[in-house]
């Protein structure tokens, strides 16, 4: 018996072609570097197995949910236990706002601090099937550093390239995690086409967004584990994700289509993708009812979906629409307030890109279409210790006291 019974295999998400799952390892060879391939599971198989392993197993990380990942039930794992995270049901914030029913899922509190190590921890479980003992890697930052902590427990070489306008502190996360960094002088899109052209010439496994399919697979468990700490059986009305390569919403969207195939769900929640508006490829694409996307050139302080050429656009758009979702963008001065509220009244302390994703809440909100009875689920997918000077753009700053006496100034 395959030691992956539960997977069918991978089809291109432009030609339809299949293929099985261990046939193809990254992109479609008919369509080339745009034929993003996707995972095809057995349903029938996995359904009586789901329950059983999140009830019975004993691993409270992401891997409890094997029945829907892309791997071997029975394969390696890495060391580094990804998951659970914090579902804080926001009560100050959703008086705040109008909207007692937020939720804010806290992925900045996983190993890196941010929602990205989900879906490394699948790629190092992968190369640990493969027998690879290098990964490499294009990033803003956050992926970057997902994959260097989780493959350095490991012994796997971790390579990687990041803009050179990334931040200090997602640097200095990757040079301590011992990983090979390259600083490419461009933006992101420059440094992804460097690490497509490196691994093709020295024959390396990537984890970079969207070539690999089955990273979105790992993005998913964020909703899956969301939505079994909210009770499967009362999903939220919307699911909140800021967009920028695409690949967190077509991994989410995946998790809900999943769990509405099996049945464990009795609706599919909304999903709403949030651009910020000076970097909102996705959106237009959306907004013209198209999945052909137009590249623009990014300009915004939220760095981690500062995108001009996005990668997994067609799944993404497809998995809103699938899900009856929307979206929306947002202003960069929208996000930082959002980041703030976030951390005033509900303790989440979010990087501008995370902090988008409640903009959009907030947005949605203004114009109508949340109302005060609606259930949101706010994905937070990164630290604000991620891009601290970025994060505390709308904070207030800190008084200097010489004395007891300055006090009183504040607290007559």
């Amino acid at each position: 018996m395959s030691n992956k019974p539960h997977i069918i295999g991978k089809k291109c998400t432009l030609c339809d072609r299949k293929f099985g799952f261990d046939e193809i390892e990254l992109t479609c060879p008919h369509c080339g570097e745009t034929g993003i391939l996707d995972v095809e599971y057995d349903y029938d198989y996995i359904r009586p197995l789901f329950p059983v392993y999140r009830t019975g197993s004993p691993r409270r990380d992401l891997f409890r949910f094997a029945p829907l990942l892309p791997l071997a039930l029975d394969g390696p794992r890495p060391q580094t236990a990804v998951g659970p995270t914090p579902m804080v049901h926001a009560v100050r914030l959703g008086r705040h706002v109008g909207i007692p029913g937020t939720w804010i899922k806290d992925d900045g509190r996983l190993p890196t601090a941010s929602f990205k190590d989900r879906a490394s921890a699948i790629a190092v479980a992968r190369a640990k099937e493969l027998g690879i003992n290098l990964i490499a890697a294009a990033s803003t930052g956050n992926a970057a550093a997902s994959l260097a902590g989780l493959c350095a427990p490991e012994g796997i070489t971790a390579v990687i390239f990041v803009p050179k306008a990334a931040p200090p502190a997602k640097i200095a996360q990757l040079l301590t995690f011992g990983a090979q960094v390259f600083l490419v002088d461009g933006t992101y899109d420059d440094a992804f086409a460097l690490s497509l052209k490196a691994a093709d010439r020295f024959g390396w496994y990537l984890r970079s967004t969207a070539i690999n399919p089955l990273l979105a697979e790992g993005k998913k468990t964020g909703v899956l584990e969301a939505l079994e700490e909210l009770g499967y059986d009362n999903p939220p009305d919307f699911v909140f994700v800021s967009v920028g390569d695409g690949c967190i919403a077509a991994g989410l969207a995946k998790g809900i289509m999943d769990l509405h195939a099996l049945g464990a769900i009795p609706y599919k929640p909304r999903l709403v993708g949030v651009q910020a508006v000076n970097s909102r490829v996705i959106y237009e694409a959306w907004k013209a009812g198209t999945e052909t996307v137009t590249p623009m050139p990014p300009s915004t302080r939220a760095d981690s979906i500062s995108v001009a050429f996005p990668r997994d656009a067609v799944k993404a758009l497809r998995g809103i629409r699938n899900t009856n979702g929307l979206m929306v963008t947002v202003e960069d001065e929208a996000i930082f307030e959002a980041g703030r509220l976030m951390g005033t009244y509900a303790g989440v302390f979010a990087e501008p890109a995370a902090a988008c994703a409640f903009a959009g809440v907030l947005a949605l909100k203004a114009a109508g279409t949340i109302q005060p009875h609606h259930r949101c689920l706010v994905f937070s997918t990164g630290s604000g210790l991620k891009d601290v000077a970025g994060a505390s753009m709308a904070a207030g700053s800190a008084r200097l006291v010489t004395g007891l006496s300055d006090l009183e100034v504040f607290f007559p």
